[in-house]
């Protein structure tokens, strides 16, 4: 009896004494971190580009600068919301994170029309970039997001190039010519002497191939080839006729605050950042896609002559104006572009 009492005994200690251990391990090195889970409500299609390039690519950063304890959902367009809907989705708390286009949401907030663009503004994406970082827009986008307990973040800044069927080099080049087209460049396009037509995406290459339209712009030379308005059409025009950072992140805060203070910290600084990183990334596809279309495909590049992008310019000045007038922070916004403008030289004081 006594024996095993002893055995017992020496049996407990030792159970004991690891059990010690491992408490002053987990002291030393930490308690199991906890894993936070959210839902991400994508208005990209899971076969888009982008739902790969921004949606999963911001969210495998968010998961590295948490170390992993953060993770992610996406869910593709229309699986829990429609696109339209994604704003109110998160600001509702239906979902702590979605994505969408700015301009969707141009009721609810009108600054975010300025995020279509302005037709011949800004000419490269850096010059943007600079406008929405070093100039303060992006800031701007969530000081008006606020109230919907919203944090707004630029997604990615690109341009819009059409491709023609002909190429268009001069004004008189583009009257009457058959454009798909939307929103604020359309109406721009028309203001041209184009006819803008909208149509969807499916429909856009059945267009060009039987001569519906004579030109349609899907973004840029990424969007053409992806849509394969290439094997129809064989005209990229250039200059770029807006650019634009309409695509969003869109976070609720609510959900954000109830995270742990240092996850909150990497989160902001993860998807603050996102947008310059993918804008280049985005800038150098375009060129890589741009060449094998010219290679591959027997594209050629025209370039709107000098004197006529003068008058592009002029009749794209209109609609500045327009978008200044929509709200007081809108003429803010506009009047520091402007401002910007004369100082690199694109505009006249």
């Amino acid at each position: 009896m006594k024996q095993n009492f002893k055995k017992f005994s020496k049996s407990f200690k030792v159970a004991a004494v690891l059990a010690l251990s491992l408490v002053i391990a987990t002291h030393a090195f930490g308690e199991e971190k906890k894993v936070y889970k959210w839902k991400f409500q994508s208005h990209f299609t899971s076969s888009s580009p982008a739902y790969t390039d921004s949606v999963k690519a911001m969210i495998e950063d968010v998961k590295e600068a948490t170390d992993g304890r953060l993770i992610i959902e996406p869910f593709p367009a229309g699986s829990l919301v429609p696109g339209k809907e994604v704003y109110n989705a998160v600001a509702r708390g239906m979902v702590q994170m979605g994505g969408g286009v700015g301009g969707y949401y141009q009721n609810r907030v009108p600054l975010l029309a300025l995020t279509a663009g302005l037709p011949y503004s800004f000419m490269n994406v850096d010059e943007a970039l600079y406008f929405h970082d070093q100039l303060g827009f992006e800031k701007m986008l969530q000081k008006a997001c606020e109230k919907d307990g919203i944090l707004y973040n630029t997604d990615n800044i690109y341009g819009t190039e059409p491709v023609f069927k002909k190429p268009i080099r001069t004004l008189a080049d583009l009257q009457g010519t058959k454009v798909r087209s939307y929103g604020g460049l359309a109406k721009f396009l028309g203001s041209l002497g184009a006819t803008a037509i909208f149509l969807p995406g499916s429909e856009i290459y059945p267009a060009l191939s039987t001569g519906v339209v004579e030109g349609a712009h899907w973004g840029a030379a990424q969007g053409a080839t992806n849509m394969g308005f290439y094997e129809v059409a064989k005209y990229h025009m250039k200059p770029t006729l807006t650019i634009s950072g309409q695509t969003c992140f869109l976070t609720n805060k609510k959900a954000l605050e109830k995270l742990p203070a240092d996850i909150q910290k990497a989160f902001i600084g993860a998807v603050s950042t996102f947008h310059a990183r993918r804008a280049i990334q985005y800038a150098i596809k375009e060129d890589i896609a741009l060449a094998k279309a010219v290679k591959d495909k027997g594209v050629e590049v025209v370039w709107v002559e000098p004197e006529e992008q003068k008058k592009f310019a002029k009749i794209g000045m209109q609609f500045w104006e327009e978008e200044a007038a929509r709200c007081p922070e809108c003429k803010v916004a506009v009047d520091k572009m402007k401002n910007f403008l004369v100082e690199i030289g694109h505009l006249d004081k």
